[in-house]
């Protein structure tokens, strides 16, 4: 083997000083030759037999020079051996699969394995699978954490080469060696981890909390007793949060702004909140019982962003019904709470000032477009008639965008359709209305605040008047260039709403039957014929509506489904099952079925009508995707279970729309349903 090794660089050079010499003997025993040719033939003869003796100790001198090269370098090889093996940096050698070749000392004491374990370093640490191994072409290390009994270890794996070795080489010419191996590397970074932990934990976290129902709680006290109500209101809250390490300063009579440290806000998160529990409890009297939203907003740039984040979370919570916490971390938004129902209004004067703001805002352009949500419905159709109405009274035009009419609207719309007393542009496509939109346009959103779900999202940035008009609770995506949002969830329906608006609207303005049909009808199918979320306020609306001009017998003419549709949803009533003892979940056919997700919302009611029936799921298949109507009565939330799952609606009607299977789809809604239950035990 050693003949075949060849020396390079300076031990080359080396080794090649005597012929190099011979050389300069050459030329020097010449110029002897002009001095004294006897002198030059003893030179000739002393020459040859110096470079006799010089190719004879090269020849055979060198396999001993050589050999003592690689003794060396062996002896090298163990020093440096003996040095990763005494290295206090826990240090292993595997091969390209991960299995272990060899490992030093402090690495086989960490792991409790020998210095020599041959099998795969999967089976000491899991984490590392044959996908965070490093690749081929990979230059950087790869790179993970790991917990070792109590100590944070953070691996460092590295791809060397064995060719790139050889051939750096300074004593050998380049040999072929295509073999890698991986070296790792352990880093003790507990007490980093700790300090980064303790730095996270001592975050300032900024909140405000606002009491709901204040001045209505107060009017069910008794004068005498009202500063008592507020001082154990303050009292419970303040201590709450100081048991927490928390600040908390009055602002109002019924706004409070906090400051605690983020380990704290895990801690409440952990309690699930329970302060919104505690404030109900206090009664002194008070027929209703008082509720607290909370919005935090933590982890912005500076405290003036996370004091942004948090009233921008406290609007949220207001939204969505109250009696919740909202957290705003970065673009991340959680909720807790939020599973009572929020107590009507009994007074008007938001409506009668959101009505005066619409009018101006109409008042000055010269269009009005009002849109619903994808797949109209019944109530954004009859709140879309209502604006047209206010519309048409300050003598604009007025279009309203429905794409696809379903079974359950066409019956509406043909009384407005080939009718006189009606422009046959009335009811314009998306594509139409992209062609009508500019900035002299007033944009009126009804029965959605979330741009995805709307008609035709386009139509939200050709103008800078967008007005949203909605009563479902908001979720983390909401309109937000709107000029004017009057988002109410107490409401019963989008055409509760509106018909409110018309009458504080103008002193002018009067509908007709048929369009208080439509309002009426509206009301009609979100409150279920008055069976749920009905209150005061709209039975108030159906008699403005009702002296308006709407007939009962009338709108339910209208509203009879054809026998198709009928079969559809007896056949999902008939093949649900119940899930966890008092969840319905069901699947309603789509073929032959013009309205499909109508008739899944109808089944969802239907099987509310099941004894022990808490929550009812209908799940239906219709253009690629599954869409899901969700009713509760008054124990279930499924409001925040739609959420999960990219919807959202109120705390007993709700759904969502997912792009997946059906069975895909009532798995992860059998998931949400497990984890609410885990949720529940452990609060």
């Amino acid at each position: 083997m050693n003949n075949k090794l060849k020396l390079r660089g300076h031990m080359k050079a080396f080794m090649s000083w005597p012929l190099i010499l011979t050389g300069l003997l050459v030329v020097t025993n010449i110029l002897v030759y002009f001095t004294s040719i006897k002198a030059g033939i003893i030179l000739s003869v002393a020459l040859i037999i110096y470079v006799g003796m010089a190719l004879l100790v090269l020849r055979c001198h060198r396999p001993f020079i050589i050999n003592d090269l690689i003794a060396f370098a062996n002896r090298y090889d163990v020093l440096e051996k003996r040095i990763l093996e005494e290295l206090a940096l826990p240090y292993a050698i595997m091969d390209t699969n991960g299995k272990m070749i060899w490992s030093n000392k402090v690495f086989s004491e960490l792991t409790g394995k020998d210095q020599f374990y041959k099998k795969n370093i999967s089976s000491i640490f899991p984490d590392i699978t044959a996908d965070k191994l490093p690749a081929l072409d990979q230059k950087d290390p790869s790179e993970m954490n790991t917990q070792v009994g109590e100590r944070i270890y953070r691996i460092s794996m590295q791809r060397v080469s064995l060719g790139e070795v050889v051939s750096n080489s300074e004593i050998f010419e380049t040999v072929t060696r295509d073999v890698d191996l991986i070296a790792l590397y352990m880093y003790d970074d507990t007490q980093l981890k700790e300090y980064i932990q303790k730095n996270e934990d001592n975050k300032l976290v900024v909140a405000l909390a606002y009491l709901d129902n204040y001045e209505e709680a107060l009017e069910s006290v008794e004068d005498v007793r009202r500063s008592l109500l507020i001082a154990l209101i303050d009292r419970k809250i303040t201590k709450y949060f100081s048991n927490f390490d928390g600040l908390v300063k009055k602002m109002e009579k019924d706004k409070y702004f906090l400051i605690m440290r983020q380990s704290s806000l895990e801690a409440l998160k952990e309690q699930r909140f329970h302060i919104l529990d505690e404030v109900k409890t206090v009664n002194i009297g008070n027929e209703m019982a008082i509720t607290l939203s909370i919005g935090i907003g933590l982890n912005a740039a500076n405290y003036i962003q996370d004091y942004e984040y948090s009233r921008i979370a406290i609007e949220m919570a207001l939204g969505r019904g109250g009696d919740q916490v909202v957290i705003k971390n970065g673009n991340n938004i959680t909720y807790y709470g939020g599973k009572t129902q929020q107590m009507e209004k009994t007074t008007r004067v938001k409506a009668r000032v959101k009505a005066q703001a619409l009018k101006e805002f109409m008042s000055t352009k010269d269009r009005v477009v009002v849109m619903g949500h994808k797949i109209t419905d019944v109530d954004a159709l009859g709140a879309a008639i209502g604006i047209y109405r206010a519309g048409k009274t300050l003598g604009k035009t007025v279009n309203i965008v429905v794409n696809d009419p379903t079974t359950s609207i066409r019956p509406l719309m043909m009384g407005y359709m080939n009718n006189s007393e009606y422009e046959p542009s009335m009811f314009i496509t998306s594509d139409q209305a992209r062609d009508l939109v500019d900035n002299n346009t007033v944009v009126v959103v009804v029965d959605t605040n979330k741009p995805s779900y709307t008609e035709c999202q386009d139509l939200l940035y050709m103008t800078k008047t967008v007005v949203v008009l909605d009563h479902h609770r908001r979720g983390s995506e909401v309109i937000e260039n709107a000029v004017l949002s009057y988002v109410e969830p107490y409401a019963s329906s989008a055409c509760e709403m509106v018909a409110e608006i018309l009458q504080y609207f103008s002193d002018d303005l009067r509908i007709r039957s048929m369009e208080a049909d439509c309002l009426y009808a509206g009301i009609m199918i979100d409150t279920n014929n008055f069976t749920t979320r009905a209150g005061v306020r709209t039975f108030e609306a159906a008699a403005f509506l009702r002296r308006s001009g709407a007939d009962v017998t009338r709108v339910r003419k209208m509203l009879r489904d054809n026998l198709e549709s009928y079969q559809a949803r007896a056949e999902a009533v008939r093949t649900a099952h119940i899930y966890r003892d008092c969840f319905a979940i069901a699947r309603c056919p789509s073929e032959g079925v013009d309205s499909p997700t109508v008739v899944g919302a109808q089944a969802a009611n239907e099987l509310l009508n099941i004894a022990g029936v808490k929550a009812s799921f209908v799940l239906t298949q219709y253009n690629n995707e599954v869409y899901i109507s969700a009713r509760a009565i008054d124990e279930v939330n499924v409001q925040v279970m739609m959420e999960k799952m990219g919807g959202g609606g109120h705390m007993n009607i709700a759904g969502a729309q997912v792009k997946a299977s059906p069975d895909e789809v009532e798995k992860m809604l059998k998931d949400i349903i497990d984890k609410e239950y885990q949720e529940e035990s452990v609060k």
